[in-house]
């Protein structure tokens, strides 16, 4: 690759996240509330603390909601590329998916997957 196309490139992309910037701050409302620092949800205020600890169990729970889902991303390249690779094709998505489910299996295991 060209170095100067790649200088051009990131040179084109500082330009304009700068330029959105400057031009929301142009034209962006100026105006400050301290009601709008307050934390919202749903238009009820909140009674409280608002930073109040969570379960870690949401935390894993997506954690493996996004490992299985970015699962079915790669799985849908390979399925296009599978006739042209062969038995070989075969063998590494076999074991990506049993990589997987030893993952889910050790959650499963763990006790991540049960709402208590």
């Amino acid at each position: 690759m060209n170095f100067s196309l790649l200088i051009t490139v990131l040179l084109t992309a500082v330009v304009l996240v700068a330029g959105a910037y400057v031009v929301a701050k142009l034209i962006g409302p100026r105006s400050y509330n301290p009601v709008k620092g307050e934390p919202f949800e749903c238009g009820i205020p909140t009674r409280g603390s608002s930073w109040m600890p969570m379960h870690v169990g949401f935390y894993l729970f997506a954690i493996l909601f996004l490992i299985f889902d970015i699962e079915t991303v790669f799985l849908y390249p390979w399925a296009v590329v599978v006739k042209q690779y062969g038995v070989m094709a075969l063998v590494s998505i076999g074991f990506f998916l049993l990589v997987l489910v030893f993952g889910l299996a050790y959650a499963w295991r763990k006790g991540v997957l049960e709402w208590k």
